[in-house]
C-alpha cells in the first residue's frame, strides 16, 4: 500500500515523547526547538494524557495535536468545561495524508468522553478547522494609538496609581487578579488561565524586546493589569513600539487608567494593541479619536461545540420565544437533530427545525459575535421558517462582545 492509502493510527503520547511532539509542532510553524530552559517551563502546560500522535513512514512521529483543560464563559455569566486546543501540527513530508483529520476527530472525541462541553482554538490558517466544525465565536481589532494622546477631561477615572511589577511579583499576583476579574466582567468567551499558562505566559523569552508589566490599584485595591513589550525599530533613542499584551480591568475608569499609563510611556514612537475586542472604547476616551485607529480585524476564538444540548443549557437568552435548530454534526452525531435555544424550560425539541445550520455555524452565533439573521442571508444558516430569524437574533443577542483575551 502506499502511504496515502493507510488509515492513520493515532495514540495517547507519554511523557518521554513530549518534547518530541513540541518541537515538530515548532517545525511546523517553522520554529526551531526550544532550549532546555524553556522546556522546563513549556512543560507546565502538559497535561497527561492529553498528547495525541500519529506515526508515518518509518514509524517516525508526523503529526500531533494537544489540549489542555479550562472553563469557558458562556453569555450570561455561566461557565462550561472546555478543552483548549493547540500545538497542532504535521510534518511537512506528511501531509494530505488524513493525519491532522485523524488527530482533530480523535481528539474531539477524547473532549466528549471527558464531559466537556466545549473545544477553543487559535487558527494560524483559517481554512483549516470548520471541516472539524469550529467557527469563529469571537474576533478583535487591532489598534494603534498615538503616543502621548491626549484624553477628554470628562473621561473617567479612579483617580487611582499604576505600579510597575517584577516578573516574580507578577507570578504572584496576576493570576488571582485576573481571576477576579474574569469572574467580574462575565465576558462571553473569556477563559480560565491555568497555572500551566501563567508559567508559560510570564516567562517568555525576552528575545529583542524589553517588558513591562503593572498593576492598577483603585481605591478599593488591585483591579487591573497590563503587560507589554518594547522593541526598538530604527534609529533613535525613541524609535521604539510599545506592544500591548494584556490589558485587563474591573472598571472602564480603571481600564482608562491604564491606558493613560501605556500611552504616556516615554521614548515610544508607536503603541500598538493587537486583537482588542470590537467594543473597545479607548478611542471614545480620547481628545482626538483619530488618534486611535483600527489597522485590521481579525478572528480570535475558534469555538467547538462538542456538546450542543450542554452548551445551549448553560448560556442566558434573550426575550423571545425559543426557536428550534436542525443542527448537523458529522464527526459526533450524537449533536445531530433539533435543538431548543432559549428558555431553559423549553427542552421538547418536538416539530421540524425552524433553522438549520451546521455545528460550526452554531458557534458562530453561540457567544453571541454574529446575529443569526447575518448567517441566514449568508448562507451560513437555512431558514426553514423565516419568521424565526428574528426572534433567533434577540435570543442570541449579547450586551457585549465576545473576547477571550487570552492566547495559546
Amino acid at each position: 500500500m502506499t502511504p496515502s492509502t493507510i488509515t492513520p493510527q493515532v495514540r495517547v503520547l507519554d511523557a518521554g515523547e513530549l518534547r518530541a511532539s513540541h518541537t515538530l509542532f515548532g517545525h511546523s510553524l517553522h520554529a526551531g526547538p526550544v532550549d532546555d530552559e524553556r522546556w522546563s517551563r513549556t512543560t507546565a502546560l502538559y497535561e497527561p494524557g492529553r498528547t495525541l500522535g500519529v506515526d508515518g513512514d518509518g514509524g517516525v512521529l508526523a503529526g500531533t495535536a494537544m489540549s489542555f483543560g479550562s472553563r469557558l464563559t458562556v453569555p450570561g455569566g455561566g461557565s462550561v468545561p472546555m478543552a483548549a486546543v493547540t500545538r497542532v501540527g504535521v510534518r511537512a513530508d506528511h501531509t494530505r495524508r488524513g493525519l491532522l483529520r485523524a488527530l482533530m476527530t480523535a481528539q474531539l472525541r477524547d473532549t466528549a468522553e471527558r464531559g466537556e462541553v466545549a473545544a477553543t482554538l487559535r487558527a494560524t490558517e483559517a481554512r483549516i478547522y470548520g471541516r472539524f466544525g469550529y467557527g469563529v465565536a469571537s474576533r478583535g481589532r487591532d489598534l494603534t494609538v498615538q503616543p502621548g494622546a491626549t484624553f477628554r477631561p470628562d473621561a473617567p477615572t479612579t483617580g487611582g496609581r499604576v505600579r510597575m511589577v517584577t516578573v516574580d511579583e507578577a507570578t504572584t499576583l496576576l493570576p488571582a487578579l485576573a481571576a477576579g476579574l474574569r469572574s467580574r466582567s462575565a465576558r462571553p468567551g473569556a477563559i480560565e488561565r491555568t497555572p500551566g499558562w501563567w508559567e508559560l505566559s510570564l516567562h517568555r523569552p525576552a528575545a529583542d524586546a524589553a517588558r513591562g508589566l503593572a498593576v492598577h490599584t483603585g481605591p478599593d485595591g488591585d483591579d487591573g493589569f497590563a503587560t507589554w513589550t518594547v522593541t526598538h525599530q530604527g534609529p533613535g533613542f525613541a524609535a521604539n513600539e510599545l506592544r500591548v499584551g494584556d490589558l485587563h480591568a474591573a472598571s472602564p475608569a480603571a481600564e482608562a487608567d491604564l491606558w493613560r499609563f501605556l500611552t504616556g510611556v516615554d521614548l515610544v514612537s508607536t503603541v500598538s494593541a493587537p486583537l482588542r475586542p470590537l467594543d473597545d472604547p479607548l478611542d471614545l476616551l480620547l481628545t482626538d479619536p483619530r488618534a486611535c485607529s483600527t489597522s485590521s480585524l481579525s478572528d480570535e476564538t475558534w469555538l467547538r461545540l462538542v456538546d450542543v444540548p450542554a452548551a445551549l443549557a448553560a448560556r442566558s437568552w434573550g426575550d423571545a420565544a425559543p426557536v428550534r435548530i436542525g443542527v448537523r454534526d458529522a464527526l459526533l452525531p450524537a449533536n445531530d437533530g433539533v435543538h431548543v435555544a432559549g428558555d431553559k424550560g423549553a427542552t421538547d425539541p418536538a416539530g421540524p427545525a425552524e433553522l438549520e445550520c451546521d455545528v460550526s455555524g452554531l458557534a458562530m452565533a453561540y457567544l453571541g459575535d454574529r446575529r443569526p439573521s447575518e448567517l441566514v442571508a449568508s448562507g451560513w444558516w437555512t431558514a426553514h421558517d423565516p419568521a424565526a430569524v428574528a426572534r433567533a437574533d434577540t435570543l442570541f443577542a449579547t450586551t457585549v462582545s465576545p473576547w477571550s483575551g487570552t492566547f495559546f
